[in-house]
C-alpha cells in the first residue's frame, strides 16, 4: 500500500511532507512503569519526538528535537518484540504527530493495554476509546498553564486519569480550586510532587490535612534506575 503524504509547515515556516503512516521517534524501550493505576507493570515505551510546551521542570527535554522516522509497521514489530502486554506511548507530546492516532489504535488492535501520556494541550477527541488516557494538567508552577485545553474532560473515560505535577503550595491550592470547579474527582485523580522542588512529605501533608480525594504519585522508575534515559 502507497503511504499518504501530507504537507506539513516546520518551526522555521518551510513546508515538507511528511508520510502519515510513520513517526519521528526518540526511543523505543521496556522499563517498569513508574506511573499511574498501571505502576509497576512492565511496559514498552514509545517516545516520540517533539513536544509544543516548554515545561520548566520537563524531565524528557532531550526529546523535543531529533529522533528517527520509523513506519508504524516498524514500530509495531519492535513493540511485539518485547512479548509485553502494556504499552505506553508518551513524549515529548504524542498528540503533536498526527500518525500517533493510528499507532494507538493499531497496538489496541493488536492486543495491548495501551495508555497515553499526554499534556492536555492538544485534543484526545480523536484518541481510540480503548486508550487509557493520562491527562496532564499544567499548573501555574509549570510556566505553561495557559496551555491547558479544558475542552479535553468532555472526552475522558471512566478508565482515564488526570495528574496534576505539584511544585508549590500556590500550585497544590490552585489544583485543589480546579478539582472542586470541574468535578475532577469523577475520574482517578493524582498530585506528583516536582522533582526535587516540592517535598513528597510535604505534598503528603497537605493531601492529609485537607482530606482531599487523590492519589499521592512519586515516580517510581527515578528510585530504581534515576534519571537515566531509557529506562
Amino acid at each position: 500500500m502507497t503511504a499518504v503524504a501530507e504537507p506539513t509547515v516546520t518551526a522555521s515556516g518551510k513546508s515538507q511532507v511528511v508520510h502519515s503512516d510513520s513517526l519521528k521517534i526518540t526511543e523505543v524501550f521496556q522499563s517498569v512503569q513508574g506511573e499511574s493505576s498501571l505502576a509497576g507493570w512492565p511496559t514498552v515505551f514509545i517516545r516520540l519526538t517533539g513536544c509544543p510546551l516548554r515545561c520548566q521542570y520537563c524531565d524528557t527535554a532531550y526529546a523535543f528535537h531529533g529522533g528517527q522516522r520509523q513506519s508504524l509497521q516498524e514500530l509495531l514489530q519492535q513493540v511485539a518484540s518485547y512479548q509485553t502486554r502494556h504499552v505506553c506511548v508518551t513524549g515529548g507530546e504524542p498528540l503533536a504527530q498526527k500518525a500517533c492516532l493510528p499507532l494507538l489504535a493499531r497496538l489496541c488492535d493488536n492486543g495491548h493495554v495501551v495508555s497515553l501520556e499526554t499534556s492536555g494541550a492538544l485534543s484526545v477527541a480523536e484518541v481510540d476509546v480503548r486508550v487509557i488516557k493520562i491527562l496532564d494538567i499544567k499548573t501555574p508552577g509549570s510556566a505553561e498553564v495557559q496551555r491547558n485545553h479544558w475542552q479535553n474532560l468532555q472526552h475522558l473515560q471512566a478508565h482515564d486519569e488526570i495528574k496534576f505535577v505539584i511544585c508549590d503550595r500556590a500550585d497544590y491550592l490552585w489544583a485543589k480550586a480546579r478539582i472542586a470547579e470541574h468535578g475532577l474527582s469523577a475520574w482517578q485523580l493524582w498530585m506528583s510532587p516536582s522533582h526535587q522542588q516540592l517535598p513528597a512529605e510535604q505534598l503528603a501533608g497537605w493531601i492529609l490535612q485537607d482530606r482531599l480525594s487523590v492519589r499521592l504519585q512519586l515516580q517510581l522508575h527515578k528510585y530504581i534506575w534515576g534519571d537515566q534515559p531509557g529506562r
